[in-house]
């Protein structure tokens, strides 16, 4: 059976173990692993921060500042009547109490004077039956609070609500995991019975103490009853029928006019919460009462009563914070409705969050199996920020809850498993390619056959690349200045580490080096994208690092009569010519059963050698092929060479030297004139050559000496050449001219 198909059995094994076990794991061990999941989801809130609310609820804070003027809580009840009428004076769209009233109003005159038995002619102010009154003249629904505990004092009064629940594909038992309430604590009957409505405002934490979701309905003596926020979306949608949808586990949805609610199976709305606390308007209790507001503020809003006061004891622990009023939450699930930005948790996406961990595992582990330790990690944790980012994508932009912790946990135990795995089970693969491969590649092929161990990739094929020639100019004048053997490798090495490492950066092969010649290629073994580009690239970046290596030289005294010679003869220490050219070559592993090496090539490979030698020819220091130049896609200068057949061919190629990029490299350039002056010289150049390659030879002649003779030429040679091929031609006109030249030496 084929190696690679073994091998991807092997790790297909270990994705089916694997996502087995921790599927297992998260179907049944939620409950222990939930809150884990909460808190990972907490943070995301906390990253994700304050976002925009529909600026339609107000909340009327019964704060600090409120009980130090008015007094502690409970106020008399006409303290309270008058900031109803204020607020409705102020036209405010709908008010709702976070507050039940479920004593008589101890400061009530009426109450008073009954208790301490005074009779009196006098109409004496009763303040349950004022507010009662307000309560029933203004758009106001009341709060009330379900007893959710069997070790409550229990109280059996049920509330009397305007709304008609509608259950539908509801199972009597099977399906129904609505909360159900023991007992209710209600507003005395005189308030209670003059409000339109009222809801009840219970917020439950979760096992960790912190409120994520509230119920939107609670069944009491198996009816139905909405809380404040329902109610309130009821009343403002002027709906009296509420549809209850459920499926086989539960609860899916609550249908309330045009607002179709997701909730859990419990009935319960996750919240979105929009911001931290005070994310929503306060006004203090006491500027109502002052009438110390501005009434655009309350306008055709949602004023929610509630309060702010640690000693009031409605202090809840969310997300965002630990102290956070309860009263704002109510204003959350509101604002979430009316925006209908929902957060949801279907009972389908038990099955997404499956098919997650099964994906994430296979990725994973194939990572692993098929990429080096160093990238598979780095794919792995990129597919971790990933794959966090699409969790929080979809938990706040499309208003899906996935789980957190046991993706992480598939990418942490998968990625030790297949790590492991992998060590043990390609341990001694490495060591046989090892010890077969050592001694005939270099250490970069040696890499690539560890990571592709069945070797095809090193199988002789046909592949474009490009390739690069260098050689030192007047190496033989550097080697008799030399003392000995032993500083002239050293000198050698001086040059050659710089070069290597440039060809390396630039995602190059050094194929060989050939005395002071180096020869490289791109696109092989791997994929190099614009290849042609990186082997320009690291060409001009090879050219600029001479300069700075001369001068390092310059100062390395066992250099010191080659530095002698070099100013004698007025040259650079170290000068090279490079050539580079693209084309399909063979590439592969080649030699005998004794020694081979992984190597190009072709004709493709003598063109680029070809074009090195013509460097000192045509005076540049950068020839590159027609080939070569049709695959750039950066900015260069380039001078239009000469259209030439090479020794040893019969077809004629167009051949291009590179002055440098476009852009200076780290402000610095390959030429010694202004760039400015480089361009006239350029449009001048190519003029002239047009005219030459046309056959007007007198016309470009003039040009071409006056070039020559220029201070500020950056070419010493090709002024020459085309000036003494004027002039044989002026002298012996060819017939038939297409302006190629024929090169019968190598260089």
């Amino acid at each position: 059976m084929n190696k690679k198909f073994l091998k991807f059995l092997k790790y297909l094994l270990i994705v089916l173990i694997l996502s087995t076990t921790l599927i297992l794991s998260y179907l049944y061990i939620p409950k222990t692993l939930e809150s884990f999941d909460n808190r990972l989801r907490d943070y995301m809130f906390v990253l994700r921060g304050e976002v925009p609310h529909s600026n339609n609820i107000v909340i009327i804070d019964i704060d600090d500042k409120s009980l130090e003027k008015v007094g502690q809580w409970p106020w008399s009840r006409n303290k309270l009547s008058d900031m109803l009428v204020n607020l409705t004076e102020s036209g405010v769209g709908l008010i709702a109490f976070d507050i039940v009233f479920a004593e008589e109003d101890r400061s009530n005159p009426t109450k008073i004077i009954e208790t301490l038995g005074i009779k009196t002619d006098k109409e004496i102010p009763d303040y349950d039956y004022i507010f009662a009154a307000t309560v029933a003249q203004t758009p106001t629904i009341l709060g009330y609070q379900f007893q959710l505990s069997k070790d409550d004092y229990i109280t059996k009064k049920s509330p009397e609500i305007p709304a008609i629940f509608i259950e539908k594909n509801k199972n009597t038992m099977e399906n129904d995991r609505v909360i159900n309430a023991y007992g209710s604590i209600l507003n005395i009957p005189i308030i209670q019975d003059n409000a339109y409505s009222s809801g009840f405002f219970n917020n439950v934490p979760d096992e960790s103490g912190i409120v994520r979701s509230v119920p939107l309905i609670i069944r009491f003596d198996e009816q139905l009853y909405p809380s404040l926020a329902l109610e309130v979306i009821r009343t403002i949608s002027d709906n009296k029928k509420v549809f209850i949808n459920y499926d086989s586990n539960g609860v899916t949805n609550i249908n309330v006019g045009d607002y179709v609610i997701p909730t859990d199976r419990y009935g319960r709305a996750i919240v979105n919460f929009r911001g931290g606390s005070k994310t929503f308007q306060y006004i203090s209790a006491l500027d109502i009462l002052n009438n110390n507001y501005d009434p655009k503020d309350i306008a055709n809003k949602i004023a929610i009563i509630g309060t702010s006061a640690a000693g009031l004891l409605d202090l809840r622990a969310t997300p965002f914070e630990s102290i956070y009023p309860g009263v704002e939450v109510h204003a959350n699930i509101i604002d979430n409705i009316l925006t209908e930005e929902y957060l949801s948790k279907p009972s389908w996406v038990d099955g997404l969050n499956i098919f997650h961990i099964m994906i994430l595992t296979l990725i994973v582990v194939m990572l692993v199996a098929y990429l080096p330790i160093l990238y598979s990690l780095f794919s792995i944790a990129l597919i971790f920020v990933f794959d966090m980012y699409g969790i929080f994508y979809i938990l706040f932009d499309v208003g899906l809850i996935l789980n957190i912790f046991f993706p992480i946990m598939t990418i942490v135990i998968s990625s030790i498993v297949a790590i492991t795995m992998n060590y043990f089970l390609e341990i001694r693969q490495t060591g046989a390619i090892k010890e077969k491969f050592a001694s005939k590649v270099s250490k970069d092929v040696m890499e690539s056959l560890l990571e592709n161990p069945d070797n095809n990739s090193f199988s002789a094929m046909d592949k474009e690349i490009t390739v690069f020639f260098s050689d030192v100019r007047g190496f033989t004048n550097i080697s008799e200045a030399m003392p000995n053997a032993k500083v002239l490798i050293e000198f050698l090495n001086e040059y050659m580490d710089p070069m290597t490492d440039i060809i390396i950066k630039e995602h190059g092969t050094v194929d060989k080096f050939i005395g002071d010649a180096i020869m490289a290629y791109w696109n092989a073994p791997g994929d190099v994208k614009d290849h042609a580009d990186r082997a320009l690239k690291a060409t001009l970046l090879q050219l600029h690092a001479t300069k700075v290596l001369n001068t390092k030289l310059r100062s390395d005294l066992r250099f010191k009569d080659v530095v002698k010679m070099s100013d004698e003869k007025n040259i650079p220490i170290i000068d090279i010519g490079i050539g580079l050219n693209t084309g399909m070559a063979t590439v592969g592993e080649m030699g005998s059963s004794q020694r081979s090496d992984y190597t190009v090539i072709g004709d493709p490979i003598n063109l680029g050698a070809r074009l090195e030698s013509l460097c000192k020819y045509y005076g540049s220091k950068c020839n590159i092929s027609e080939f070569t130049k049709a695959h750039l896609k950066g900015d260069y200068i380039f001078r239009d060479l000469d259209l030439v057949v090479v020794k040893g061919k019969s077809e004629a190629i167009k051949i291009w030297q590179v002055i440098d990029f476009a852009t200076p490299y780290k402000e610095q350039t390959l030429f010694s004139v202004s760039k400015e002056k480089l361009d006239e010289e350029l449009t001048l150049y190519h003029k002239a050559l047009n005219m030459y390659r046309k056959g007007l030879f007198e016309e470009a002649l003039i040009i071409f000496q006056n070039l020559d003779e220029s201070e500020f030429k950056t070419n010493t040679e090709i002024y020459k050449i085309y000036s003494q091929r004027c002039t044989h031609y002026i002298s012996n006109p060819p017939k038939n001219f297409d302006g190629v030249f024929v090169h019968t030496t190598k260089g």
